[in-house]
Parts: structure tokens; C-alpha cells; sequence
């Protein structure tokens, strides 16, 4: 009878073994998961290395196209700015123009530096300077649609402003950025010869380099023809606005009093 309690206490010790030994499942997966998880590299060939290890020509043909990016994206901003007041302001010249009582009035009423403002302030100044010496042999008409014309023209010529930018910043930056490629190249081939044996660790960054210089360029030139394109169609709109004004404001001016309008 003694013999008995001594063989449940044997039975019961491996319970209580894999009872503390029922913990350790759950590790394996943490340790697992902290095997598995990406450990970050620094990558040796991206934008980074190219300014560290680049040469002088790579430095400046990177700075170029940075300049050219920057300076497109400044003109694009600037550029549809000024479109969208002019359209608005265009839009609403019926309301604000026409309906004031005579051309002193409707010019009163446009905002400072306006340019619908600018050609009837010379169509305005047209009539008030057509009886001098200068205009006498000159007939009214014609003194005056050259003054509304000439007014047109200054119009448009401000709304060119910058788009020869563009388009030089969307001809020329494919080429920039080629030009960077084949100097990357260039490195790649003198990398090779002087290792005498083209292993891939030779020649990863001066072909990373040329890649690099060839996605510049193109990312510089799209948004510069696109923008380009766009801005041009822009002003069209804007110009047979300005335009329309310009006739009808020179059918205004020609009924009013010459030299004292």
C-alpha cells in the first residue's frame, strides 16, 4: 500500500514538465518573424552615391536639369496664375465693363494692371490725343484701331513670357540626360579596363549613373511639353477674349467725342 502513492507522484512529474514546457511553441514563431523581417541596405547606386562618387561633368549635368525642373515647374505655377485671373476677369466684363455707362466708368471699375484695363486705357487715350499736329493727316478710325491693336499685341506678347523656356527645357533635356548616359557609360567601359575583367561590381554605378542621368532627363522634359502645350491653348482662349474686347471697345470709342473723351 505504501508502494502505490509513491507511483502516482512518478505519474504526475511529466505533467508538470510539459506543463512549463508548454511556453516555448510561442517563442519559435517571434524568433521565426525576427528572421524573416527585411533588414534595411544602403543602397550603393541611387541618387545619393551618384552625387558622392560623381565627377565634376556628372555634378554639373545633374545641377542643370535640376535647374531646368525647377524652373519649369516655377513658370507652370506663375503661368496658369495669371491665366485664371485673366480668364475671370475676361468672363465677367460684360457685368463690369459694358454696364458701367461709358469707357471712364467701365475702366474705373477694372481691377489695377488688368489688361483688358491696359487696351481701354489706350483706346481712352487715343481719343483724347487724336486732335494734336501729329494726327492730322490721320483719320479717326484708323488712329484709333492702331492704338487698340497696338494694346492687343502687348497683351499677347506678355502672355509668351516664359514659354520660350518651355519649349527650350522640352527639346533639350532628353539630350542633357543622354549626354549624362554616355558619360556613365564611359565610366562603366574605363571601370572595366582597368579591372581587366567586367564584373558586375564594377560596373553597377557608372551604369546606375547613366540610368539615373536618362530618367532625369525624361522626367524634366514631360512635364515641360505637356505644360507647354497646355499653357499655349490656355492663351489662345485668353487672346480671343482680349481680342473681342479690343473690337468692340474700338466701336465705343470711335462714337465719342475726339479730344475731349
Amino acid at each position: 500500500q505504501a508502494a502505490k502513492p509513491a507511483a502516482k507522484d512518478v505519474n504526475e512529474a511529466p505533467v508538470q514538465l510539459s506543463q512549463a514546457a508548454a511556453p516555448a511553441p510561442a517563442a519559435a514563431p517571434a524568433a521565426m518573424a525576427d528572421a524573416k523581417a527585411p533588414v534595411p541596405v544602403e543602397n550603393p547606386y541611387g541618387l545619393d552615391a551618384l552625387w558622392a562618387q560623381g565627377d565634376l561633368v556628372a555634378k554639373g549635368t545633374l545641377l542643370i536639369m535640376i535647374i531646368m525642373s525647377m524652373g519649369t515647374w516655377y513658370i507652370l505655377v506663375v503661368k496658369l496664375l495669371e491665366q485664371g485671373k485673366l480668364l475671370k476677369n475676361g468672363n465677367s466684363l460684360p457685368d463690369r465693363f459694358w454696364k458701367a455707362g461709358d469707357v471712364s466708368k467701365g475702366i474705373a471699375a477694372l481691377p489695377e494692371g488688368d489688361a483688358y484695363r491696359f487696351v481701354a486705357e489706350n483706346a481712352l487715350k487715343s481719343a483724347r490725343e487724336y486732335n494734336g499736329p501729329v494726327t492730322q493727316n490721320i483719320d479717326f478710325n484708323t488712329w484709333s484701331g492702331q492704338a487698340v491693336d497696338g494694346a492687343v499685341g502687348r497683351v499677347n506678347s506678355r502672355l509668351q513670357t516664359g514659354m520660350s523656356f518651355l519649349a527650350t527645357v522640352g527639346s533639350t533635356s532628353p539630350f542633357i540626360g543622354l549626354f549624362g548616359t554616355v558619360w556613365g557609360i564611359y565610366h562603366a567601359l574605363t571601370a572595366i579596363a582597368l579591372a581587366g575583367q567586367a564584373s558586375i561590381d564594377k560596373v553597377a554605378g557608372p551604369v546606375g549613373e547613366a540610368l539615373i542621368m536618362t530618367a532625369i532627363g525624361l522626367a524634366v522634359a514631360v512635364p515641360a511639353v505637356l505644360g507647354y502645350n497646355w499653357l499655349v491653348r490656355r492663351n489662345k482662349l485668353i487672346m480671343e477674349l482680349v481680342r473681342g474686347f479690343g473690337a468692340e471697345l474700338h466701336a465705343a470709342v470711335l462714337k465719342m467725342p475726339v479730344g475731349k473723351a
